[in-house]
C-alpha cells in the first residue's frame, strides 16, 4: 500500500513540476502577494490534478469520454480566461489580492487555478498514459489501492506548489515596486500568450 501511495505522490510531483501557465500564476501571485496566496493558488491546481488522478486511477471511463469529447469547449474557456488574466495582471497592482484579505482573495486565487487545470483536458490523457504504463488503476485494482493513489497524487503536486511559492518567496523581498510592476507586465504578455495559442489551436483544430 505504502509503494501504492508514493508511486502517486511521484506522479503527482511530476504532472506538477514543468512550468506553464499555472507555475507562472503561482510565482507572479508570490511575488506581488505573498507566498500563501501563491502556495493557495497552486492548491487549486493540485486538486484538479487529483480529480483527473481519482478519473483515470478508478477507471472512470464514462467520465475521462465525455472530458476529452469536450476538449474543444474546455480548451476555449480556458483559453479565454488566460487571456483574461493576462488583462487583469498587467492592470493590477501588486499586493491587490492581498489587499482584498483572508477568504475572498485566497478562495479567489484557489478557484481560478482549479478551473484552469481542470480545462486542460490532456492531463486526464497524460495520467491515464501513465497509470497504464505503470500498471495502475486497472479494473482489478482495491478502491483502497486507488484511493492512496489519488492522495499521493494530491499530496505529490502540493508539495512542488509549496518548493514553488516557497522559492518564489524568498526573493520576494528583494523585488522594489517598480520591479514587481515588470514582473506583473511580463507575467500579464505570457499568460495571454498562452491564451491566444489555446484559441488559435482550437481554431486551427491542432
Amino acid at each position: 500500500m505504502l509503494s501504492v501511495f508514493l508511486r502517486g505522490l511521484l506522479i503527482g510531483f511530476s504532472i506538477a513540476a514543468p512550468v506553464g501557465p499555472i507555475g507562472l500564476l503561482c510565482i507572479r501571485r508570490t511575488l506581488a502577494d505573498g507566498r500563501t496566496v501563491g502556495f493557495v493558488s497552486g492548491l487549486g491546481a493540485a486538486t484538479a490534478d487529483a480529480f483527473y488522478g481519482a478519473v483515470a486511477g478508478f477507471g472512470l471511463t464514462a467520465v475521462s469520454g465525455a472530458l476529452v469529447q469536450g476538449q474543444t469547449t474546455l480548451r476555449l474557456v480556458g483559453g479565454a480566461f488566460l487571456c483574461y488574466l493576462g488583462v487583469r495582471t498587467f492592470l493590477a497592482r501588486p499586493g491587490q489580492a492581498a489587499a482584498l484579505g483572508g477568504r475572498r482573495g485566497l478562495l479567489g486565487a484557489y478557484a481560478s487555478t482549479l478551473g484552469l487545470t481542470l480545462t486542460n483536458p490532456s492531463t486526464i490523457l497524460s495520467f491515464v498514459a501513465i497509470f497504464a504504463g505503470l500498471g495502475l488503476g486497472r479494473g482489478g485494482s482495491s478502491y483502497t489501492s486507488a484511493g492512496l493513489l489519488v492522495a499521493g497524487v494530491f499530496i505529490g503536486s502540493a508539495l512542488w506548489w509549496l518548493i514553488l511559492s516557497a522559492t518564489a518567496g524568498a526573493v520576494r523581498g528583494r523585488l522594489t515596486p517598480a520591479g514587481l510592476r515588470w514582473v506583473n507586465r511580463l507575467s500579464a504578455v505570457i499568460l495571454a500568450g498562452f491564451g491566444v495559442a489555446a484559441l488559435v489551436s482550437v481554431w486551427s483544430g491542432g
